[in-house]
């Protein structure tokens, strides 16, 4: 169970982090040093079926329902139901980027567009975004034991045009824009 550190580079917020495979899916926990939580759930297709984020001020849970995500959010005990049709959330921990990229399937070269509701700043507004992911290759670093592979994606925002580059290590965000791995307890998951 990978279990470490990442840094958001941009308010130098340290996201304390676990993830796992379970018997229907994928779990990913964390918390950040500003007190925001993330609880991540998806079954075993990476679709997002539960999903948890709690600020200090706001809170919001959903996941999806058929073709549509659905959310309650609020900033105190009540809060407002909304659907929207996408594929699922995306926030800025990197668990979600390992969940949509592993529900896409890629194959080397192949690329899809998936329309996400994006989650944001620390009164997680919601914003339905469509970006194109692109599996641009893999490449393998030698380990003690095995080389690794780290697949490279280009995700383009269509709203904006601007690309960035994720790599994966399996259920491990190795470098990410705005992210970066600092600790890591035990190897990424492989065989998901």
């Amino acid at each position: 169970m990978p279990a470490g550190a990442y840094l958001h580079l941009d308010g130098e917020l340290d996201e304390r982090f676990q993830c796992a495979p379970g018997p229907g899916g994928w779990r990913y926990t964390s918390r950040r040093s500003d007190g925001v939580r993330v609880d991540l759930v998806t079954d075993a297709r990476w679709r997002q079926i539960r999903v948890e984020l709690v600020t200090p001020t706001w809170w919001l849970r959903g996941g999806r329902t058929g073709p549509e995500v659905t959310w309650v959010r609020a900033a105190g005990e009540t809060g407002t139901e909304r659907a929207e049709r996408a594929a699922g959330f995306l926030a800025d921990s990197p668990g979600f980027l390992v969940a949509i990229a592993h529900s896409l399937e890629l194959a080397e070269n192949a690329q899809a567009d998936v329309r996400l509701v994006q989650l944001n700043g620390p009164s997680l507004a919601p914003l339905t975004t469509t970006w194109r992911w692109q599996r641009s290759g893999t490449a393998y670093h030698e380990t003690d034991t095995e080389p690794l592979p780290v697949a490279r994606y280009e995700v383009t925002d269509l709203a904006t045009g601007e690309i960035e580059t994720v790599h994966l290590a399996g259920d491990v965000v190795v470098a990410a824009p705005g992210i970066e791995l600092t600790e890591l307890e035990s190897p990424p998951n492989l065989r998901l």
